[in-house]
């Protein structure tokens, strides 16, 4: 139930995305009162299936894994407290997980890579004109790491807000990110206990992390990474618990579990602000 008037909108690529990068934070403003609303742009139909036992679910065997997926999203969405959560276009059209870059499935008419920019963002422009949110949280224009789906969920959120802005304009847009002191910090533990993350040798070889000083904003919420955690556990099928995103929550805690970091692209940045200048809150400055 939202009880400050605050509005928080979340546009995603594929069902465990929004628990990777945004977990703590939407179980934070829920647990706030703030109406927190998800857009998921695909079911993430060409997922790699990590439980044997539903290897059968593939896209290259039944291809039923979207549909797998949904449920698991619904269960994440469950441990965090969010209670409305849509797939783009829902329930009229439908945008298939595109792949990755290059990939055979990229050339699909159905995939999100080919979907019409300006007809997808319109399927957007309702949710925005419906929930009236003030910040908006997507990739940056890489889509973290290149997936042509989050590349194309970055592209459909930043045009969706320029097309609802006549009618509504959201006050502060935000990017998702990782700071290089906080990814160099678990690489260097987890190589102390002779693993890596994702087979990198330093936080350089990540494309997601940036240089602490474009980073603007941090949600310090180690409260909620209990309910984080739960969340990733409900995307079985996409998460192992000895993955890497297992490994770096066992060996940096809520620091990696619990702080969600950002870049403000849109509004100003504004009081009060953390030690190292960063903003603590995504509606900082903003009137309810």
């Amino acid at each position: 139930m939202n009880t400050t008037g605050k509005r928080l909108l979340l546009v995603h690529a594929h069902p465990d995305d929004e628990t990777i990068n945004n977990g703590a934070t939407m179980a934070k403003y829920v647990s706030e009162g703030v109406a927190v609303t998800l857009i998921t742009c695909t079911r993430g139909e060409e997922g790699e299936v990590l439980v044997p036992e539903l290897a059968h679910l593939a896209s290259n065997a039944t291809d039923a894994l979207g549909t797998h997926r949904e449920s698991e999203l619904a269960n994440a969405m469950k441990a965090l407290g969010v209670t409305d959560f849509r797939f783009l276009g829902a329930p009229h059209t439908k945008f298939r997980d595109s792949g990755m870059m290059g990939t055979e499935q990229n050339n699909r008419p159905d995939v999100f890579w080919q979907a019409n920019l300006d007809e997808a963002a319109a399927e957007l422009v309702k949710v925005i004109l419906e929930v009236k949110p003030q910040v908006l949280v997507t990739y940056d224009e890489f889509g973290g790491y290149g997936h042509p789906d989050h590349i194309q969920a970055h592209r459909v959120a930043m045009r969706a807000a320029e097309i609802a802005a006549p009618q509504w304009e959201i006050s502060k847009i935000y990017w998702n990110t990782m700071p290089r002191s906080v990814m160099e910090k678990g690489i260097e533990k987890m190589k102390e206990m002779g693993s890596d993350f994702l087979g990198v040798e330093s936080a350089d070889d990540l494309p997601f992390v940036k240089d602490d000083a474009l980073v603007t904003t941090v949600i310090s919420a180690a409260k909620f990474a209990p309910q984080k955690i739960e969340a990733m556990k409900a995307h079985p099928t996409q998460m192992s618990l000895d993955g890497p995103f297992f490994a770096l929550s066992n060996n940096l805690g809520s620091e990696v579990m619990g702080d969600e970091y950002y870049i403000l692209v849109k509004g100003e940045k504004s009081a009060p602000f953390d030690s190292s200048g960063r903003e603590t809150d995504l509606f900082n400055g903003l009137k309810g």
